[in-house]
């Protein structure tokens, strides 16, 4: 009979230690658990949070390069037309300047022409006049001598 009443004892004993750890065992032991469970499941959170930001970034990374491409690309388009523009205006001058020095030139060449034809028809008649004088043997005086001159000047 005595296994009946230890029996008994034990059971008495369970029941006691039972009622002792679920009133002042189990509650922190299951609050710690539950914090745990809540920091867990914030860090998972948290980190779906952080890889959804993380993709998002990369994609306005990749926006950023791509416009930034785009932008690169734009201003050395603008930089070939203005230097095609550049290379043209200085063309452009510089057929001008040769055409204003060759127009300088042409006016300067008419002119020492027109100076050498001038010295010309001057020696010209200077030696009509000395041949004229050799063949008549007779002096002319400087009025006639220069109203000679003139006058061949002219027609020449």
């Amino acid at each position: 009979m005595n296994i009946n009443l230890t029996l008994f004892g034990q059971i008495i004993s369970f029941a006691i230690f039972v009622f002792l750890c679920a009133r002042y065992i189990w509650p922190p032991i299951i609050k710690n658990l539950e914090e745990r469970q809540a920091k867990i499941s914030a860090g998972l959170r948290n980190a779906e949070r952080a890889d959804h930001e993380l993709k998002k970034a990369q994609q306005q990374g990749q926006s950023f390069i791509h416009d930034a491409k785009d932008q690169a690309a734009k201003l050395i388009e603008q930089a070939n037309k203005r230097a095609g523009q550049l290379v043209d205006e200085a063309r452009m001058l510089a057929t001008q300047e040769s055409e204003r020095i060759k127009g300088q030139a042409v006016s300067e060449i008419d002119r020492q022409v027109t100076q050498a034809k001038m010295q010309l028809r001057q020696q010209v008649a200077l030696l009509a006049i000395e041949g004229a004088q050799k063949i008549l043997r007779s002096q002319v005086d400087p009025k006639t001598h220069q109203a000679m001159l003139n006058d061949i000047s002219m027609k020449l």
